[in-house]
């Protein structure tokens, strides 16, 4: 309970900081919100009239308290380009950025736990070498591609070239395939090597050579001795990968038109549509230290030697 309280209370510290440092950087973005509304003919009176309706001629003190009044009360303010609430906006694109990257971080741990398992007990003890180099050579290969260029090569390739699965969209399931498989494929090489590696180190422990001795049934022995002292670094790893995946999927969401966080942002940038921008960043950098902080609380159950090393 205490590491949990501490972990909050990092939390509203990283809120603070937050709230701050986007409401301060984000004017600083090129362009006037008022003049992109009020159009290229729009006269200098009537940008000064837009500008008096949006707040953006009030002292930057007065406008940042106005900020943090309305954030109190769960207001995120009001969209300039669409007028529409953007709490509500938040609300309607949150669910498909949060089942991007739910996916993308599930079939990560589904594929990269085993395939680093696998290898790391097929090479152990310098045993096929051949497997050793082609893992690390793929595994590099695939992680040294950026994810923009990836996500064109897998639109080329299926939507494009096979036609197996839609280029853009969030139509159907089928949708959610190219998406899913270009911000999961490079986090799969990261976390798989992390787990070769870390089975490796176990297998060369003295409690696994005395549970070889003691003849102790392959299946057993993995899941209870190795894949527990295996799991700590990973989802300590997969936290992380985890609240990342929310900052790749605004690229990821922009390639393939899918209406997520990403994409609206994107759309907000253009716009110079300020109180968007920042309720976008507020709550995708909330979520990315809340998933970091249940992780953490996570292993302080499953290890509570992380909480003994966290006192220390």
């Amino acid at each position: 309970m205490r590491f949990g309280l501490q972990r909050l209370t990092g939390l509203l510290v990283s809120f603070v900081l937050l709230v701050t440092v986007t409401f301060v950087i984000i004017p600083l973005i090129p362009g006037d919100p008022a003049a992109a509304i009020a159009g290229p003919e729009a006269s200098g009176a009537e940008i000064a009239r837009i500008r008096g309706e949006l707040g953006l001629d009030q002292p930057l003190h007065v406008q940042f308290f106005d900020y943090v009044g309305g954030l109190l009360t769960l207001d995120l303010g009001t969209s300039f380009a669409s007028g529409q609430d953007v709490s509500a906006m938040i609300l309607a694109r949150l669910p498909f950025t949060g089942q991007l990257a739910l996916f993308a971080i599930l079939l990560t741990l589904i594929v990269s736990v085993p395939v680093g398992m696998l290898v790391a007990v097929l090479t152990h003890g310098g045993r096929r070498p051949w497997l050793d180099h082609v893992f690390n050579a793929v595994t590099s290969l695939v992680y040294s591609v950026p994810q923009y260029v990836m996500a064109t090569l897998l639109v080329s390739v299926f939507a494009v070239g096979f036609r197996i699965f839609p280029a853009a969209g969030a139509e159907t399931l089928l949708s959610l395939v190219l998406p899913t498989l270009a911000l999961m494929l490079l986090p799969i090489c990261v976390v798989s090597r992390v787990v070769r590696r870390e089975t490796t180190v176990v297998l060369d422990q003295d409690y696994i050579r005395t549970a070889r001795g003691w003849r102790i049934g392959r299946v057993r022995m993995f899941g209870r001795y190795v894949l527990p002292n295996v799991i700590t670094t990973t989802l300590t790893l997969s936290g992380l990968i985890l609240a990342s995946q929310l900052g790749g999927a605004v690229v990821i969401e922009t390639v393939f038109a899918w209406p997520g966080l990403g994409q609206g942002i994107v759309d907000a940038f253009l716009a110079r549509d300020y109180p968007v921008i920042r309720g976008t960043i507020l709550v995708l950098g909330l979520l990315a230290t809340l998933i970091i902080i249940v992780v953490d609380v996570i292993l302080a159950i499953v290890d509570p030697r992380t909480v003994e090393a966290d006192h220390d």
